[in-house]
């Protein structure tokens, strides 16, 4: 007996790095396919003790609740039927946005403005933008130095519509098409909600369109 335990230690502590090398290899691959076109190297380090690890070389992976893809971050590692929560540290390497001159307040960003760099994306200050879909045309509403990444507060989108300005409204449901006219009573961007007073006295609310129509669907009846 005494015998058959040591064997069974010793093959316990064998397997071992086979399970950690395992565990590791999942994990990457499963942020890998999650950050697949947004970082091109990715390292995941277990901070989660040997013990409190899962068993079963290909546990079911869920991110417990995080909205972030990088730094530390809490996994949901399902084996056997119980479910396990791993603490891991996720580096990630790859393009983010930043800005190639100094920007004052109030500029009116274009593409000159901006440059991508790359780097550590885990390193970054939380929500900092890595492409520059969104700020064509943004105004910055601080002063942002060279070199700095951009964060979502820096910036708004461009007002396609201002407060007191007349407006459009196109009201539209299955079958039919109303345009009237009324006057903006806040500013508002492309995709934006703005609400509307109409000639008649009565506000509505609509959403912005790309030609700063006011656009109300009405549900069907």
């Amino acid at each position: 007996m005494k015998r058959y335990i040591i064997l069974s230690a010793v093959l316990l502590t064998l397997s071992l790095p086979a399970r950690a090398a395992d565990l590791q290899r999942s994990l990457t691959r499963f942020f890998s396919d999650r950050l697949q076109g947004i970082a091109d190297t990715v390292s995941v380090t277990i901070r989660t003790p040997d013990a409190r690890r899962p068993t079963c070389p290909q546990p079911q992976l869920t991110l417990a609740g995080n909205s972030r893809l990088w730094g530390t971050l809490s996994v949901q590692a399902r084996c056997d039927g119980v479910t396990h929560y791993l603490q891991v540290q996720v580096m990630a390497t790859g393009d983010y946005v930043v800005t190639r001159t100094p920007l004052a307040r109030g500029t009116v960003i274009d593409a000159a403005n901006l440059t991508r760099q790359r780097g550590r994306l885990d390193l970054l200050p939380s929500r900092a933008l890595l492409s520059d879909d969104r700020l064509s045309g943004a105004i910055t509403l601080r002063d942002i130095a060279a070199g700095q990444p951009i964060l979502p507060f820096m910036v708004r989108a461009r007002w396609a519509v201002t407060a007191g300005q007349r407006v459009q409204v196109i009201a539209s449901g299955a079958g039919f098409s109303v345009n009237s006219e009324g006057l903006a009573l806040n500013n508002a961007a492309v995709a934006g909600n703005v609400r509307v007073r109409m000639n008649s006295g009565q506000v509505v609310s609509g959403r912005v369109g790309d030609g700063g129509n006011i656009l109300i669907n009405m549900p069907a009846l």
